[in-house]
């Protein structure tokens, strides 16, 4: 049987509205493992050419960055060089001037393995979040987090 090639699978990237972007690209690097985006040398290029105001720009980490994007990426997936943007599986925090207001309408869902949930838990407690509930149904137990912002998401 042969196969009709398809149009390529579409990349795409979760963009999640933070009042500070950077310190949930913190909380969120810490979250998942994954790393904060360097973008440096693409900002630094572009000062220098004159194509963008400095201040669009801040220091984080030592090192130039967007002042109201930034994003996380998976440490093994591929990544453009020249401007440090992920390929694969990320997460775009953007600037908005409002708080979070009602639920969310997305959520992640982490699954830290067979028996770590409770020291998941903690971890992430430790890194800002904080319980909202602990859920036990016959479809299975999850506890319920939010966020520094607020942002819920369940560990399974």
């Amino acid at each position: 049987m042969t196969s009709t090639p398809g149009p390529a699978p579409m990349h795409f990237k979760i963009v999640i509205d933070a009042l500070d972007p950077h310190a949930q690209a913190d909380f969120w690097a810490g979250a998942l493992h994954y790393e904060v985006e360097d973008n440096s040398e693409l900002i630094g290029k572009l000062l220098g050419f004159g194509a963008v105001p400095a201040d669009l720009t801040v220091e984080s980490h030592g090192r130039l960055a967007w002042r109201d994007l930034i994003a996380v990426r998976h440490p093994d997936d591929p990544y453009q060089e020249e401007s440090g943007t992920g390929l694969g599986r990320r997460l775009l925090f953007q600037r908005v001037p409002e708080a979070k207001a009602g639920k969310n309408r997305l959520h992640l869902d982490l699954h830290p393995g067979e028996g770590r949930r409770e020291e998941e838990v903690a971890r992430l407690e430790g890194l800002g979040a904080s319980v909202l509930r602990r859920v036990k149904e016959l479809g299975g137990e999850w506890v319920l987090m939010a966020d520094p912002e607020g942002n819920e998401f369940c560990v399974h």
